[in-house]
């Protein structure tokens, strides 16, 4: 079996002695080559180019914004009927090394990322793989999650103060969202719904789209907003019609907790969704698998079904 490695050598939980470890370790399994990300966007081009060549799997180290760009790269290697085959493809495997690692935790994967190799290489023994859908917000995929309005804008924030050399924590995260909720004029709808066939959802302030549960996690706890999320099946919706003080405390409270989904008059939420059109009155800012991607005012969602192998 052929594979490329690609690693992020910014991944926050990793050193260099562990890739060391890990690069050993793979090559026990595979005929493995080993490629860094040097930009925004290079694991993209690096699992392209796997996938062109022909390579059986492609592994990613780093956090889920390495492992999304991988998946952007094996999804648009081929715009030909090969490309809709997950068998056509590299299958995925994804060993944690950011601070969060939804995506691998989403598919039972330990989160650290010595464990996540060990889970790893052991399915790699038992030839041990599922294929799962994905989701895609016009040209661009996600494996667990797509947001506009409020969570993205707080990813801009993060992202702002990790370019300032601040370590993503949950505290860093925590204060973006607050800046952020200040910041925010709460009262002005932005967002409207489309179904095909249906009354269009008007005046919503901010969309989660989810593709599986968890949506994320703090630390060591998912966060559950949507838990009939699955990536056996379609996409998920939660979304706020105003962000008002004490409605959307409320609402933050419930899904936080866990203990019940969030529900009252100002949310919105919708299960197994084959698609949808998001609209804004203005360009708003839009993130993916927790990536701060721009400011758009329109997006085109579906849900692509068997669209990928992983090992897990």
């Amino acid at each position: 079996m052929r594979a490329l490695l690609v690693v992020n050598p910014n991944a926050t939980t990793t050193t260099e002695r562990g890739r060391d470890i890990l690069v050993r370790a793979l090559r026990s399994q595979v005929k493995l080559d080993v490629a860094y990300t040097q930009r925004r966007g290079h694991a993209a081009d690096l699992a392209r180019e796997a996938a062109r060549d022909g390579m059986d799997l492609v592994v990613t180290l780093g956090g889920d914004g390495t492992v999304n760009e991988a998946v952007n790269g094996l999804m648009t290697f081929d715009s030909g009927p090969a490309a809709q085959r997950a068998q056509d493809r590299p299958a995925l495997a994804v060993v944690p090394g950011g601070s969060t690692n939804v995506f691998a935790r989403a598919l039972g994967l330990p989160s650290d990322w010595a464990e996540g190799t060990g889970a790893i290489l052991e399915a790699l023994r038992d030839r041990r793989e599922r294929i799962i859908g994905l989701g895609r917000a016009d040209d661009r995929y996600f494996t667990f999650c797509a947001g506009l309005g409020i969570d993205a804008e707080v990813v801009r924030r993060v992202d702002q103060a990790r370019h300032k050399g601040s370590t993503s924590t949950p505290w860093l995260y925590f204060r973006a969202i607050m800046a952020q909720f200040i910041a925010t004029n709460r009262r002005v709808p932005l967002l409207t719904l489309d179904l095909p066939g249906e009354t269009a959802q008007t005046g919503l302030t901010w969309m989660l789209v989810q593709n599986t549960a968890p949506w994320t996690y703090i630390g060591e706890r998912p966060v559950d907003p949507n838990p009939r999320a699955s990536f056996d099946t379609g996409l998920d919706v939660l979304g706020l019609r105003e962000l008002q003080v004490g409605s959307t405390t409320r609402a933050v409270a419930q899904i936080l907790s866990n203990r019940r989904e969030a529900k009252g008059k100002q949310v919105l939420r919708l299960h197994d969704l084959a698609g949808f059109t998001l609209t804004a009155a203005r360009p708003i800012a839009f993130q993916v698998d927790g990536e701060y991607i721009g400011e758009c005012d329109k997006l085109d969602f579906a849900s692509v079904a068997g669209a990928l192998r992983v090992v897990c």
